[in-house]
């Protein structure tokens, strides 16, 4: 990927968890304006890259966020750069569902400052982006598993960031919705958006334009998801369970019984 512009890149990346090295001196560079996803077997590193990338777990090495190193950024100018979407986020209950989405714009506004009439067009389009404007007056509280992670969504659009983290985005999602968020995220890189997401589901990562693949803390393979190589490198830290193919022009993820793996 030389010649690309990274968007965000990290150099010799430790994280330490409960005493534990839990990533061992990663090396990854996200090309600008592309979807990344990060897959892997359970315990592989996938949310504590994310996390760290996003600067929200203590690492030693260097981050890059458009080549300035992100921890001598301000809060402020980190924040309006980069958005963040965790894995069982948590928001007040009572919250109205536009305030928590104008919350996405707190990086944008001074400080006890009134949201602007832009602000107020960008929760708009968020929320009607994910399909949650009609709960606008509503509390979080009253909403289910979906509706607020499609709610949790919006808050990561409004901030208008150049990069957009998100980890298990899908999670309660159905698959009406799933294919939603697809489209979502091709509208983000052609807007060019940086994406980068952890997916637990390997058929969806592979919609992306290019996968890192991680084991046991290292990153084990990157490149293009309609690379063979990339396809054999998903399919090897799977233990062979699962093989890519292609299906009426998109990758699959087909799962391998034992009997099959046994074959010749």
């Amino acid at each position: 990927m030389s010649g690309l512009t990274s968007a965000l890149r990290a150099h010799d990346l430790h994280v330490s968890l409960a005493g534990q090295e839990v990533l061992h001196g990663v090396n990854v560079s996200f090309v600008a304006g592309r979807w990344t996803s990060i897959v892997g077997p359970n315990g592989a590193g996938k949310s504590t890259l994310l996390k760290a990338l996003a600067g929200l777990l203590p690492a030693t090495g260097r981050i890059f966020l458009f080549d300035q190193a992100l921890m001598a950024m301000g809060r402020q100018q980190r924040a309006q750069q980069l958005s963040w979407l965790g894995q069982n986020e948590t928001a007040s209950d009572d919250l109205r569902v536009w305030d928590v989405v104008m919350l996405g714009r707190m990086p944008h506004q001074d400080w006890l400052a009134a949201p602007s009439a832009h602000d107020h067009a960008v929760v708009e389009t968020a929320l009607k982006a994910t399909q949650a404007w009609a709960w606008r007056e509503r509390s979080l509280g009253q909403l289910s598993g979906g509706e607020r992670q499609r709610v949790l969504l919006a808050r990561a659009l409004a901030v208008q960031a150049q990069v957009l983290l998100m980890d298990e985005p899908l999670a309660n999602l159905d698959p009406p919705h799933q294919v939603d968020w697809l489209e979502q995220v091709r509208c983000l890189t052609a807007q060019n958006t940086t994406v980068i997401s952890v997916l637990h589901e390997v058929g969806m990562a592979l919609h992306a334009d290019d996968l890192v693949v991680m084991q046991a803390g290292r990153i084990v393979h990157q490149g293009a998801c309609a690379d063979a190589l990339t396809h054999r490198a998903v399919e090897a830290v799977f233990d062979k369970r699962m093989a890519i193919h292609s299906l009426e022009g998109q990758w699959v993820a087909v799962p391998k019984l034992l009997n099959d793996r046994a074959a010749p």
